[in-house]
């Protein structure tokens, strides 16, 4: 495989503990640079990327679900410089995530994925991504199909390989700002399908409102909360 997935700086960002939407707009503006930065990666990889580095983004997102980003992007790094991800058993996957939670599930969801997207023993992906009607479609799909991906998944993914930018990415960070905002009224305990949807589209009518894109409204509420931009 080439090799073009690298490690990903966290883009260091003012600290911010305003409530107010013109505080919020301030602060947008401010790390504007930052966001558009990061935007462009994600362009970058859609345009450039091999089947199996578009692949490794999908690997990405089966690891996040409660563990830290960077661990899980480090994993993957890790995985595809050993090249294991291609064509180990979960097994031996699991022994080298091990800073990834529930490992052995996620190695396993890892190699029933790549079985999934493997044509004649090549990662085909590209084709699939796009043979759907729209983006809402594709990720319905995403969710039925691959295990160990939810909609909150399913959206990281595709806003990763820039596919789709409008969906939601409902984790704790995104969470607690939607309440702080008054965008919902109660930080939900969990998090079924009717309830996902419809936040995101009261997030989505929120960043209408106050003429901010969906994906920097993401990013802008993530780097809140952590300092920072990532994946």
């Amino acid at each position: 495989m080439k090799n073009n997935l690298v490690p990903i700086n966290f883009l260091k960002t003012p600290t911010d503990n305003s409530s107010t939407i013109s505080d919020l707009k301030k602060f947008w503006k401010i790390i504007l640079p930052l966001i558009l930065h990061r935007e462009q990666h994600f362009e970058e990889i859609w345009k450039n990327a091999t089947e199996e580095e578009i692949f490794a983004e999908l690997v990405f997102c089966i690891f996040t679900p409660q563990s830290k980003s960077v661990i899980c992007w480090n994993a993957v790094i890790d995985l595809v410089r050993r090249n294991m991800i291609f064509c180990q058993k979960d097994v031996e996957i699991a022994k080298v995530i091990n800073k990834v939670r529930f490992r052995n599930n996620k190695a396993k969801y890892v190699v029933e994925a790549r079985k999934f997207f493997t044509i004649n023993d090549n990662i085909k992906i590209r084709k699939k991504l796009t043979s759907f009607k729209n983006v809402y479609y594709l990720r319905d799909w995403i969710v039925q199909n691959i295990k160990g991906i939810g909609y909150k998944e399913a959206g990281h993914f595709l806003r990763n390989i820039s596919i789709a930018k409008d969906f939601a990415i409902l984790d704790r960070h995104i969470l607690k700002n939607l309440y702080i905002y008054k965008i919902i009224n109660k930080i939900p305990q969990t998090l079924n399908v009717k309830t996902y949807l419809e936040i995101e589209k009261k997030m989505q009518n929120f960043a209408k409102n106050i003429k901010i894109p969906m994906a920097h409204l993401d990013m802008l509420f993530w780097c809140k909360k952590t300092g920072g931009i990532f994946k």
